[in-house]
Order: structure tokens, then C-alpha cells, then sequence
């Protein structure tokens, strides 16, 4: 149920509301043709989808210009609700599989999403572009996505406007991280999402910030 979102969150506008009232219906009827969400948490996407991705909104206010790297986008996930949080950042959704980017086409097309563009490509093989941010859920190992993201990053900075974290890359992740953390030769910022959103299915999870 969308109202999850709004126990959390008090301020969206009236465009907000309307986008994030979509998504559900749109991703249910695309589910059908392309599966990007299992079949089992389609009806909680919500969620395990949307407030999931919203809680990097939680602890990184991107400025308005902020340019961020969605790595393996998969459906949209945390892309597409972050693009609806924070209008005026752009976001670039990449993911190997064309047909997943098709669905996100389609979501942004249909929800009226207009910071989103996407691109059919791996992380690993952008050149000549730089983002403030590199965001993911799910995706690899922490060591993968620090060598593929790290080349994307411009240097971290903390200016006078609203962003509160620096640079860098802040990805979603579940269950016991000691060891991905040790092997990723990486410091990270780890935050459980469980103190920002005391929901059961959040008991696990966690976001990692790396700065640049």
C-alpha cells in the first residue's frame, strides 16, 4: 500500500503524489510482459521497492544538478523513485538488459518522469562522463561496484547548497557485510535502514556510503 510512503514522508507535492500513486499499476502491467519484480513482491512494492530505494532520500538531499549513475538499474530500482524524490537531479539508468530498460522507458514515459534517461551499456565500459553519485541495489559485490563506479565519480565535495554526504557511491544491501566490506578494501559508511524505517522487512538491510 502506497501509505507506507506517506508515513514516512509529509511533503510531496502534488506531482509527487501522482507519480508515486503509478507506479504500482504500471509496473504490475508490465510485470506481466517483462519480469523485473519477483512475482511475490509485486504487491508489496511499496515496500520493498520504493521506500527501500527512499531511503537513501533519508541520508543524501542531492542538490538540484546533481548528476547520479544508477549501476544495474534493473526495473528502476532505486532510480526511478529517487528521480520522482528529487525532480531536479538528473539520473542516468544503465543495465545490460535491454528489455529491463524498457520497462523503465515505458514507467517514465507513462508517469511523466522527465530528469531519467537510460542507457543500454555495463558501468565498466562509460568513458569521457563524470556524476556526482553512484547509486545501486543488489547488483555485485562491493568490490565490483567501488572499481566500477570510482572511475565515474567526480571528487568529493560538501558545498554551501542542501547536499548532506560527499560524492561518491551509496548502494542498498542485506544480510552479513563484514566480510564483502573486507574484501571490497573499501571504508564505508554503513547505516541500517531499519533506524530510519522500523519496518520488519528492514531488519537486514543497509545502505553503504563510500565517499570519493
Amino acid at each position: 500500500m502506497i501509505d507506507i510512503l506517506y508515513k514516512y514522508f509529509d511533503d510531496f507535492t502534488p506531482t509527487q503524489i501522482k507519480q508515486f500513486e503509478l507506479l504500482e499499476p504500471l509496473y504490475k502491467e508490465w510485470n506481466e510482459k517483462i519480469n523485473v519484480i519477483s512475482r511475490k513482491d509485486i504487491d508489496e512494492i511499496y515496500l520493498h521497492h520504493v521506500l527501500h530505494s527512499l531511503s537513501i532520500a533519508a541520508i543524501a538531499d542531492f542538490n538540484p544538478g546533481t548528476h547520479v549513475i544508477d549501476i544495474g538499474c534493473g526495473g528502476g530500482f532505486p532510480g526511478v523513485p529517487l528521480a520522482i524524490f528529487f525532480p531536479e537531479t538528473k539520473f542516468l539508468l544503465v543495465d545490460s538488459i535491454a528489455k529491463k530498460l524498457k520497462v523503465v522507458d515505458a514507467v517514465c514515459e507513462a508517469a511523466n518522469i522527465t530528469n531519467i534517461t537510460t542507457q543500454h551499456t555495463r558501468a565498466e565500459e562509460i568513458k569521457n562522463r563524470k556524476f556526482d553519485f553512484a547509486v545501486s541495489r543488489a547488483v555485485a559485490p562491493l568490490k565490483n561496484l567501488w572499481q566500477w563506479a570510482s572511475p565515474l565519480l567526480k571528487k568529493k565535495t560538501m558545498d554551501d547548497g542542501r547536499q548532506t554526504i560527499a560524492n561518491g557511491l551509496i548502494c542498498l544491501k542485506g544480510g552479513d557485510l563484514h566480510q564483502e566490506i573486507f574484501e571490497s578494501n573499501t571504508r564505508p559508511n554503513m547505516m541500517s535502514i531499519y533506524k530510519i524505517f522500523p519496518e520488519e522487512y528492514f531488519k537486514e538491510k543497509h545502505i553503504l556510503h563510500v565517499a570519493k
